[in-house]
């Protein structure tokens, strides 16, 4: 059991910060807001802090657990049989289509390397985006919207709280999911195969390491991990999927910026970066409304520059050899 002890500080912040919003009044929305970040960047993390890949097609991803989910309410909300049943039918839809894209994607991309990779992913998602709209499917750019369907399925109250406790309840055990998923990673033959392939994938090559494969492992997991993501914490919680919402490409920018907040390929990283990004973004917008981003980029270059390796990074340098060295991941 020793090697799951880097999830007790997890499990830890999660459990504070689910009791703060249930407790406290009015910090439920804030709480779930850091969440939903911190879930993001540990999500992203899998494939990009393992990799050394940077995929600024990963919200397309996102995109595709919402429509899972959006699509399967639309649908099937008139089977009175399937009752609760269409919420984890609708989260399971949104995981493989998620997955699937991904399968076909990395199948193709991540033979490429580099700034060749990036814009490949970057031509995914957009390209993705403008089919949906162009061709009319899933609703094309009108979207989907599911607020009446969950109301007759569940009835208003139902439905209100479906859509906010629940909704954010889901993102929580994705983000305690996404870690477990991160530190058997990093503690089995995956994890060293990928950290090899991140600092020399040729001589990861001639070691006889097959990095195609796990790069698509990495790559399919992290997806699947953010369609379930897109299909609770944006479907079911903002009851709508536009293709210019959930396509945005500024969730990718965050995720990135979140994970070298706090530490390219740690299990505590992504929290803790998603935990600051999220609390300065909510901060400035309310003390600075208007200017919150023109504020926050120079204090996140700031922090990047003086923590060259996240914050969990240097972290982990100042705690070796004491005896919190082995939860500090």
């Amino acid at each position: 059991m020793k090697r799951y002890y880097p999830l007790i500080p997890v499990c830890i912040i999660y459990l504070v910060f689910f009791l703060v919003g249930f407790k406290v009044q009015g910090m439920w929305q804030p709480m779930a807001l850091l969440v939903f970040y911190a879930a993001l960047g540990q999500t992203f993390n899998i494939f990009m802090g393992m990799t050394g890949y940077v995929d600024f097609g990963y919200v397309a991803f996102l995109a595709m657990g919402s429509y899972g989910m959006a699509l399967t309410i639309s649908n099937l909300h008139g089977l009175s049989w399937l009752g609760w049943g269409i919420i984890p039918l609708g989260l399971l839809m949104g995981l493989i289509m998620a997955a699937l894209l991904s399968l076909a994607v990395g199948a193709i991309a991540l033979r490429l390397r580099g700034a060749y990779f990036a814009i490949a992913t970057i031509g995914v998602n957009e390209g993705f985006r403008y089919l949906i709209e162009g061709a009319r499917f899933w609703g094309g750019s009108e979207g989907i919207i599911i607020s009446k369907a969950l109301r007759d399925t569940f009835g208003a109250d139902n439905a209100n709280h479906l859509s906010t406790f629940w909704a954010d309840t889901m993102v929580y055990i994705i983000a305690i999911l996404s870690a477990v998923i991160t530190l058997c990673y990093l503690q089995s033959k995956i994890g060293y195969a990928l950290l090899a392939l991140r600092e020399d994938e040729d001589a990861a090559k001639v070691m006889g390491i097959n990095t195609t494969r796990y790069k698509i492992i990495a790559f399919i997991t992290s997806a699947s991990l953010g369609g379930l993501i897109g299909a609770a914490g944006w479907a079911l919680k903002m009851t709508y999927v536009f293709p210019a919402d959930v396509f945005n490409i500024t969730y990718t920018i965050e995720a990135i910026v979140i994970v070298l907040l706090g530490g390219v390929g740690t299990l505590l990283g992504p929290l803790a970066g998603g935990v600051i990004y999220a609390a300065l973004k909510y901060w400035l917008s309310i003390t600075f409304p208007g200017l919150q981003l023109l504020i926050l980029a120079p204090i996140i270059l700031i922090i990047i520059v003086v923590f060259p390796n996240g914050l969990i990074g240097v972290l982990k340098t100042k705690l070796k050899g004491t005896i919190l060295e082995k939860v500090i991941v």
